[in-house]
């Protein structure tokens, strides 16, 4: 049996649950208000918990893989695999000053103190910087400690800025740069393959993403002016049409934000009966 941690609310659940569900691991019988839900593979269950707790219930063996941000994975100091980069959740951890503060570098901070959610990378940084703060601990509401006397500067979790914006801090460098990521238990991985295959699931939902699968039928005399405007991951493939000496069939992969350009182009290159196809899954 395999254990996935995920998290229980906020804002990495909804696309957490999403994704697996894509990779054809729905959560099913489950609620963020029960600790344990099952899956369509019965070899697999997920178990809910709050993202912070998930590098260290992984490494600890609470469960065999995790979902999580990285900041929090480096936060805990947790010895985990990290296995696949997730690409959603992207966020960064800035050091911030009050925007009427002449404070524009870190290096400027020294002797000061810093308010902050994550101590031991705030310290890190600080440290390769060679500068000495004092760190004010903080569980929530960090962007209040500068303008009540607690803090001269925050580092602090920001995905838009808007946050600053909105309590007048302005940022004067990025700290750490995250996003969610796959991470399993080291003894679980060696132990189980089944670890290396949701690994495969979730990356051929993640390939797949931003792409379309194109069909068409190309006269055989149109069809090297066809390549030249498919931009395909590994050339287009060809097909002969069984009804037609002078039909081929072409397939391609091509990014979604070339569709439209490249649709025209296929046009005036001879295509007919274009199909465009959202893809589900690319198996790496």
């Amino acid at each position: 049996m395999i254990r996935i941690a995920i998290p229980n609310k906020g804002r990495l659940h909804d696309p957490t649950v999403s994704l697996l569900r894509e990779a054809g691991l729905p959560v099913l019988e489950g609620s963020t208000r029960k600790l344990f839900a099952k899956t369509t593979d019965p070899q697999i269950t997920f178990l809910f918990a709050r993202a912070a707790d998930i590098p260290e219930y992984v490494q600890d063996g609470a469960a065999d893989a995790g979902v999580t941000g990285l900041d929090l994975i480096h936060e805990a100091r947790s010895d985990v695999e990290v296995l696949l980069d997730l690409n959603f959740g992207r966020a960064k951890l800035v050091l911030a000053v009050p925007e009427e503060s002449s404070i524009s570098s870190a290096k400027e901070l020294n002797g000061m103190r810093v308010a902050t959610e994550f101590p031991k990378i705030t310290g890190d940084y600080f440290r390769d910087l060679g500068v000495h703060i004092e760190i004010i601990k903080v569980s929530g509401a960090c962007e209040m400690t500068p303008h009540v006397g607690i803090a001269d500067a925050i580092v602090d979790i920001s995905s838009s800025g808007t946050t600053l914006i909105t309590n007048h801090l302005k940022m004067i460098d990025r700290v750490f740069s995250s996003s969610v990521q796959l991470i399993a238990n080291r003894k679980s991985m060696e132990r189980d393959g089944k670890i290396g295959q949701i690994r495969t699931a979730l990356e051929s939902v993640l390939r797949a993403k931003g792409k379309r699968y194109l069909m068409m039928n190309v006269p055989e005399s149109h069809l090297e002016e066809v390549k030249r405007v498919l931009p395909g991951m590994a050339g287009p493939t060809v097909m002969k049409v069984e009804s037609s000496e002078s039909m081929l069939a072409v397939h391609a992969v091509v990014e979604s934000e070339r569709i439209f350009a490249t649709v025209s182009e296929l046009k005036k290159a001879g295509a007919r009966d274009i199909l465009v196809i959202p893809i589900e899954k690319m198996m790496p």
